[in-house]
């Protein structure tokens, strides 16, 4: 089936991911929450000692590869689905490709519990409160349904738009980097210009969508207490810190997501290969 086949080449390509870069996103993540330097982040989690590193991991680690399996499996299914089932009228493949884009990541926010879990397992403010990932599941229950979905807003608002400019911008920006290639149609230049692509655009979409994780993490490091909108949220965060400081972060989240979705999407690509699915054609 296109849809299993295509989800388990996307969560395969985010567990290598998770796995790579999780200690450099708990330093981030730590910046976002404290306005801390890079140095005092990373001193901060050194300081923890190695059995707290991948403290939290498990639950990135469900929801990245739950994410991306759904991410690129959904997209496919709608793409299909939207092609068989449009009229003539709107059969233009950029409205297509947007709308699956779109109704795929509207769908992945299904999965917020997770990174709401695992917001309060990187902060230290519950390093003493919950235990590990089982734990702080349970524990949730004890304030009611809504507190798995704290801060749903903005990934919602996240989701939709940054996969729309992921899927339609993946494959012109694969097929510009073929003039770099010696041989453009060799494995290795197909992982390279892969590799690009993917890192080119989530470094970007991470950069421009920055300041709504900011507001995202702040929102999910409460645990019980009053909901806060998503406009009285941003508004606390930005009189709290400014524009400087609400970018407090960036340039190491840049090259983080520089790296990880490098990895996925030449991941993917390379299971994708492995599985014998439809494979990138040579760039011309």
């Amino acid at each position: 089936m296109p849809f299993l086949d295509e989800a388990s080449c996307g969560a395969a390509a985010a567990m290598v991911n998770v796995f790579a870069t999780y200690p450099l996103n708990k330093v981030i993540f730590r910046q976002t929450i404290h306005a801390l330097k890079f140095s005092h982040a990373f001193r901060q989690v050194h300081k923890e000692g190695p059995w707290k590193l991948y403290r939290g991991v498990l639950p990135p680690l469900l929801q990245k590869s739950t994410s991306v399996s759904l991410m690129f499996g959904l997209y496919s299914r709608y793409s299909e689905e939207l092609a068989h089932r449009l009229p003539d009228r709107l059969q233009n493949p950029i409205f297509i490709s947007s709308s699956a884009a779109f109704m795929a990541g509207t769908t992945e926010a299904l999965l917020t519990p997770f990174e709401r879990i695992q917001t309060l397992l990187q902060h230290p403010k519950y390093h003493g409160k919950l235990r590990n990932t089982v734990h702080a599941m349970f524990d949730l229950r004890n304030y009611g349904f809504r507190e798995y979905y704290r801060g749903v807003t903005p990934v919602l608002c996240r989701n939709g738009t940054s996969n729309i400019l992921f899927f339609t911008l993946r494959e012109p920006i694969r097929s510009s980097t073929a003039h770099l290639m010696g041989d453009p149609s060799s494995n290795v230049a197909l992982g390279v210009q892969n590799f690009i692509s993917g890192a080119v655009l989530g470094a970007g979409l991470s950069t421009l969508f920055f300041p709504l994780n900011v507001v995202k993490n702040k929102m999910q490091s409460r645990l019980g207490g009053e909901f806060f909108s998503f406009p009285a949220a941003a508004k606390y965060v930005y009189q709290e810190r400014g524009w400087k400081l609400l970018y407090r972060g960036v340039h190491v989240n840049f090259t983080r997501s520089l790296l990880s979705w490098g990895i996925i999407n030449s991941s993917y690509e390379f299971f994708r290969k492995m599985l014998g699915i439809g494979q990138n054609p040579p760039a011309r």
